[in-house]
């Protein structure tokens, strides 16, 4: 059975390109917003993994991260942040408060394959 990963990005080319790239490996789970992929894990929904951006209306990855991270229910599931926010300060910060990668769009889909397989070994 594939590990599943849920997606959270405003932009569904993102999805796209990387469930075309890792959907041999992995099955996807896409939200183009952080309240739907939210709704969904209350549903008693686990991912293995998720994969979000930083910068979204309604909520942003900051908040999405704390909200997983202050869970009970979620806080074990490894987060990785793709944005293309490239700023120091901010990648800390996201790891300060629980994010396992930080992932600058644009981006090297192997790497994330290399990324998401350390995490998830």
């Amino acid at each position: 059975m594939k590990d599943k990963i849920v997606i959270v990005d405003d932009k569904s080319a993102i999805a796209k390109i990387v469930s075309i790239y890792l959907s041999k490996d992995y099955d996807f789970i896409y939200f183009d917003n952080p309240l739907k992929a939210i709704a969904w894990l209350n549903l008693g929904n686990l991912p293995n993994l998720i994969i979000s951006d930083l910068r979204m209306p309604k909520m942003d990855g900051v908040e999405f991260i704390k909200y997983l991270k202050e869970n009970d229910l979620f806080k074990k599931i490894p987060v990785i942040i793709l944005s293309a926010e490239n700023n120091s300060s901010m990648k800390v910060k996201l790891m300060e408060i629980g994010c396992d990668d930080y992932i600058v769009k644009p981006f090297n889909p192997l790497e994330l394959k290399v990324r998401i397989q350390r995490i998830l070994s």
